[in-house]
């Protein structure tokens, strides 16, 4: 069942009896529900974990201006539990914040596991020149916003086509961080959970993050997996998490 987080703009789901041992934090355009197989078999073995839905997902509430995954931390501190040592999982946009939080306060996290998270900026690409010319007609008010607007839906990516409003600066601003000063300074034990078939956040993506990393950091790579790995393997969540409460 949802329960209101923080202060109330943030709901989760609750699995498990006793203190939260685990905090679940999904990928762009999902919600807290893809941990539900792991979460509870986690429970079964009575290990307490706590799936939040990220703001402008799921039940939770927007965010009330755009920002990036420093913003998002800051929005979900507040609904962290601040007593115990955590494992903190977090699959691409909430890996994204996961390495914000845990960077930011390692004291409250045993260990942090990234899965398929976008961690690091790719070189820059350019945009189809059908749009690049668009958008520079419209820079000089020679089209109008309706007409770039169509161009935006015809060549930009899936996710940026579905979202709108603040949610769209929000991916436009997330796309264009990269976490180098967060993994450097990383003092909490990761783990870089990686689907072998992943095109969204590509394995050398995590390999070259773990170089990056001070702590102690290791990548497990899944076969036959590709970026959905919370629905597509949950089993793997669970021994990983296990692991990680050895």
């Amino acid at each position: 069942m949802l329960k209101a987080l923080g202060d109330g703009t943030l709901f989760g789901e609750a699995f498990g009896e006793g203190p939260v041992r685990v905090i679940w934090l999904h990928g762009w355009a999902r919600r807290g529900q893809d941990f539900t197989a792991a979460a509870r078999e986690l429970a079964e073995r009575g290990i307490a974990s706590l799936a939040i839905d990220l703001p402008g997902f799921g039940a939770s509430l927007a965010p009330t201006r755009a920002g990036g995954a420093r913003y998002y931390a800051d929005l979900v501190v507040p609904a962290i539990p601040e007593d115990g040592s955590l494992v903190l999982v977090g699959h691409s946009l909430g890996g994204r914040v996961a390495v914000v939080l845990a960077a930011a306060q390692p004291e409250r996290y045993r260990e942090v596991i990234l899965v398929g998270a976008p961690l690091l900026r790719g070189a820059p690409g350019k945009s189809p020149w059908r749009y690049r010319l668009v958008r520079a007609l419209a820079r000089r008010h020679l089209l109008s916003p309706a007409r770039l607007e169509a161009a935006r839906q015809r060549f930009g990516s899936p996710d940026y086509r579905a979202a709108s409003g603040v949610m769209r600066d929000v991916l436009v601003t997330m796309v264009a961080e990269s976490y180098e000063d967060e993994l450097s300074r990383l003092a909490v034990p990761l783990h870089l959970l990686w689907g072998a078939n992943d095109t969204e956040a590509r394995v050398d993506v995590a390999q070259r993050a773990i170089t990056m990393v001070g702590a102690p950091a290791r990548l497990t790579v899944l076969e036959g997996v590709g970026h959905l790995v919370p629905t597509e393997s949950p089993e793997a969540l669970v021994r990983a998490v296990l692991e990680a409460l050895a």
